[in-house]
């Protein structure tokens, strides 16, 4: 218990020493933690808004109008007889289809004008120019092919369009974003690692014969080489406090108050999942710092 007290204090005076360096790992590890803390954020959000527009996932199934291309309608708008088969058609896939919701050309108009209500666009769009269509809610999103086989061919349908292969695009550029982010993250993490090097080979040159005494009257290598892992862990658990504020930050602020309230539409990473990243990067900063410290000395300290 002496030995491990006489530990600590010479990793306070360690860490007065390098004052200078102590405190530029401290801001690397944070500024490099919230980064990386930031990419898995996105990560999780990504995967949130999948999940919830992935359960939410619809085929349209768009019907002849009077605007239709005579090519894919020859013989014009879809007739009530044929509107009704549609239907009919679409209610009879059991175990394919889990409802069926129909949409009126004064339906699909009400719902554009919510959508572009501050665009000028409306004043070009009428309820006859929107196409009717029914909403099709599939039991499995993968099923799609199924439903455009039923009624694709159907006298009066324009068009079946499958709103997952909208998503995928999107999700596509989302993923692109994601790993752009947790790139640099990476990037940041490697920065972070370098300094921690650089730091414990001055500090264990600046002490070489502190610890050379300490080595002939019988100090282990382990002995003499905790100091500077736990001095390096400290200063990483450090930034990774300073980093778990900053994303906690971001998700009580960014993401509650200001995201959140301005896309209802879609659904955001909670806080369960905030305070699992939180824990994640808390940790990985102090394990990469020890590790990159116990190597350094290891390698560079002759003891």
């Amino acid at each position: 218990m002496r030995r491990f007290g006489l530990a600590l204090r010479e990793v306070g005076h360690g860490l007065r020493r390098n004052l200078t360096m102590t405190i530029a790992v401290i801001l690397t590890v944070a500024v490099s933690l919230t980064l990386f803390g930031t990419g898995l954020m996105v990560r999780s959000q990504v995967d949130a808004m999948k999940d919830y527009w992935y359960d939410r996932v619809e085929v349209s199934v768009f019907l002849c109008g009077k605007a239709s291309d005579p090519k894919v309608c020859p013989a014009g708008a879809v007739t009530p007889e044929q509107r009704t088969q549609i239907e009919a058609t679409l209610n009879g896939l059991s175990g394919v289809v889990e409802n069926v919701f129909y949409e009126s050309q004064q339906d699909a108009y009400n719902r554009f004008k919510e959508q572009f209500k501050n665009s000028p666009i409306l004043e070009n769009v009428t309820p006859e120019s929107m196409p009717e269509s029914f909403r099709v809610k599939l039991a499995n999103p993968e099923d799609f092919a199924k439903v455009a086989a039923a009624v694709g061919t159907s006298p009066g349908v324009e068009q079946v369009q499958d709103q997952r292969k909208l998503l995928e695009k999107f999700f596509k550029l989302l993923g692109g974003l994601q790993a752009i982010a947790l790139g640099i993250a990476l990037a940041m993490l490697l920065v972070t690692v370098l300094l921690v090097v650089n730091t414990m080979r001055v500090a264990a040159f600046s002490r070489r014969k502190e610890t050379g005494i300490m080595k002939l009257v019988g100090a282990s290598n382990a002995y003499i080489q905790l100091p500077f892992v736990l001095e390096a862990a400290i200063a990483a658990g450090i930034g990774g406090l300073l980093a778990v504020g900053a994303i906690a930050a971001e998700k009580a602020y960014l993401v509650d108050k200001v995201l959140e309230p301005s896309f209802r539409f879609t659904a955001f990473v909670g806080w369960d999942e905030t305070i699992k990243i939180m824990i994640i990067i808390f940790l990985t900063g102090i394990v990469l710092a020890s590790v990159a410290a116990f190597l350094t000395v290891r390698r560079y300290l002759k003891v």
